[in-house]
C-alpha cells in the first residue's frame, strides 16, 4: 500500500510540474501572452465547461443522489465569493478588477485539488486505472497553468504575484489533494465523492460560463471560436482517455 501511495503522489507531482512549466513559459513571454490571452481563455472555457457537462456532472449524478444539490451549491459558492470580493473587499481598496483573476483561480484551485483526490481514488483501485486517469488529467495541466497566470495578470496583479498565486492555485493543490485525501481514502464512500465532484463541477461551470466566455465575446477575435472548439476537442480526448 505504501508503494501505491508514492506512485499516486508522483502522479500529483507530475501534474504540478506540468502546470508550473506552463506558468514559467508564459511568464517568460508575457507580451505575447497578453496579446493572445483571449485564445487561452476561449480554450479554457471549452475544456472546463465540456468536461463538467460531459463527464464530471454525469459521473457525480451516478455516484450520489444529492449531487444535483451540490452542483448548485458549488455554482452559488463561487458566485457569492465573487460578490463578497467585489462588495466588501475590492470596493474598499479600489481593486474591482482583482476579482476577475481571483475567482477563476479559486475555481481552478478547487478543480486541481479534486484532481488530487481523484488520483488517490483511482490508484487505490488499481495502478492501471490510476495511470489512465492521470494521462487524461495531465493533458489539461499545461494550459491550466498558463490561463491561471494570464487571468491574474489581466486582473491587475504583478507578474511575480501572479506566478506565485497561479502556482499555489493551479499547481500545488493537486499533490496537496493527494496528501489530504489519501489517509481517508478507504473511508471515502462513493456518494461522498460524488457530492464533492458535483460541487467542483458547479464551480467550474461558473468560471467558464460567467468569467471566460463573456470576455471572449467582448474581444471578438476572429480565431477565438477555433480556440473554443479546440478546448472542446481536448475535453473529449480527456474524457475518452479516462474511459468516459
Amino acid at each position: 500500500m505504501a508503494n501505491i501511495f508514492w506512485i499516486t503522489f508522483l502522479a500529483g507531482i507530475i501534474a504540478c510540474a506540468v502546470t508550473t512549466i506552463g506558468i514559467y513559459v508564459i511568464n517568460r513571454f508575457a507580451d505575447w501572452g497578453k496579446k493572445n490571452v483571449i485564445y487561452f481563455m476561449s480554450f479554457a472555457a471549452g475544456v472546463l465547461i465540456s468536461v463538467s457537462f460531459m463527464h464530471i456532472i454525469p459521473k457525480s449524478f451516478e455516484m450520489s443522489s444529492y449531487a444535483p444539490i451540490f452542483l448548485l451549491v458549488g455554482f452559488l459558492f463561487l458566485h457569492l465569493t465573487n460578490r463578497f470580493l467585489n462588495v466588501f473587499v475590492c470596493e474598499k481598496h479600489q481593486c474591482k478588477d482583482y476579482a476577475f483573476g481571483i475567482i477563476p483561480a479559486l475555481g481552478i484551485g478547487l478543480h486541481s485539488f479534486i484532481d488530487g483526490v481523484i488520483y488517490s481514488v483511482t490508484f487505490s483501485v488499481s495502478i492501471f486505472t490510476g495511470v489512465l486517469a492521470a494521462i487524461g488529467m495531465v493533458l489539461h495541466e499545461f494550459p491550466e497553468g498558463i490561463v491561471t497566470f494570464l487571468l491574474l495578470v489581466k486582473s491587475g496583479f504583478k507578474k511575480k504575484k501572479s506566478s506565485l498565486y497561479a502556482f499555489l492555485a493551479a499547481a500545488l493543490t493537486t499533490p496537496l489533494g493527494v496528501l489530504v485525501s489519501w489517509p481517508f481514502i478507504n473511508r471515502l464512500t462513493q456518494p461522498v465523492l460524488g457530492m464533492t465532484l458535483s460541487f467542483s463541477a458547479g464551480a467550474l461551470v461558473y468560471v467558464g460560463a460567467t468569467h471566460l466566455l463573456p470576455e471572449t465575446e467582448k474581444e471578438h477575435k476572429k480565431y477565438s471560436l477555433i480556440a473554443l472548439a479546440t478546448g472542446i476537442l481536448v475535453a473529449v480526448i480527456i474524457i475518452l482517455s479516462k474511459g468516459g
